[in-house]
């Protein structure tokens, strides 16, 4: 048996890692030499805190490999009892009870590198005996009747399953849609039905209905509203205050007409000089 050393990085608010590991034994296949180990013991939490796996019943698998999915686990303790459920993740932490998933196409996360696993048994007995695998010979993943496809093979069929089927990605999402649009109804036939009523308390809820019910903005509109900001707080901004902005301001104003002044006696002068006759 092996100590969770690592229990502490692991442990949750409601979980129970200070009880021994033991250590299964498991090989791929016969021609594998050296054999993988994977860490096993009774999934423990307090009272409700998880649900979806529930006590005394849940065996809890540590350093499960890549290669070996739900459904290996779940032949390989199937010696022990019936196995109920198979749920693997990415790191311990405390379960809920998860709707079960029905799209064939979406919410598909991929596994990546080794995962704990949480195998859920029909009698308390077979967590166990499950836990007595430890005392035997290393177990196989990959047999004749049940292999384990690697390689090519397994190349082959994770491409033929990423091949989507037009007319049932439309079912799915033409289901969905229908079943999106009652929720919807039935959400704003109780609105509809609890509007004007106050509650306990005597509050009345007002929602924002109308002839323009009012409309998420875009990114365009959202430019256009800061502009319209800009600009009015330039026209508030107080222009000639102080005395001194008085004073500046004059002074400006009349140097521009002396500086316009000298420009036109030019170009006066200028014009009068080109209209002289000269006829020689």
């Amino acid at each position: 048996q092996v100590r969770c050393r690592a229990a502490r990085t692991w442990r949750g608010p409601a979980s129970v890692c200070d009880r021994p590991l033991g250590a299964l034994a498991v090989k791929f296949a016969q021609r594998q030499r050296s054999p993988h180990c994977l860490l096993v013991k009774e999934h423990q939490v307090r009272e409700g805190a998880d649900t979806a796996h529930p006590p005394r019943r849940t065996l809890f698998v540590l350093n499960v490999p890549p290669y070996c999915g739900p459904d290996a686990l779940s032949r390989l303790f199937s010696r022990c009892g019936h196995v109920q459920s198979v749920d693997m993740c990415d790191k311990p932490g405390p379960g809920e009870k998860k709707d079960k998933l029905t799209s064939k196409f979406f919410d598909h996360k991929t596994p990546k590198g080794f995962q704990v696993a949480y195998v859920v048994f029909r009698k308390a007995a077979a967590v166990q005996a499950a836990k007595a695998l430890s005392k035997e010979g290393p177990l196989l993943i990959s047999t004749k009747s049940h292999p384990v496809k690697t390689g090519i093979s397994k190349w082959i069929a994770s491409y033929e399953a990423s091949i989507v089927n037009p007319k049932e990605l439309k079912a799915e999402v033409d289901a969905y849609m229908q079943d999106y649009d009652k929720k919807m109804a039935e959400e704003e036939a109780k609105a509809a039905k609890e509007e004007g009523v106050p509650d306990e308390e005597g509050w009345v809820k007002v929602t924002r209905k109308g002839r323009k019910p009012g409309l998420p903005r875009t990114e365009a509109a959202n430019l256009r509203v800061l502009e319209k900001e800009k600009q009015k707080r330039a026209r508030k901004e107080l222009l000639n205050f102080y005395a001194w902005q008085h004073r500046e301001t004059k002074r400006e104003h009349i140097a521009q007409l002396r500086k316009k002044f000298e420009e036109d006696k030019q170009r006066i002068a200028l014009m009068r000089a080109q209209r002289k006759f000269r006829p020689y």
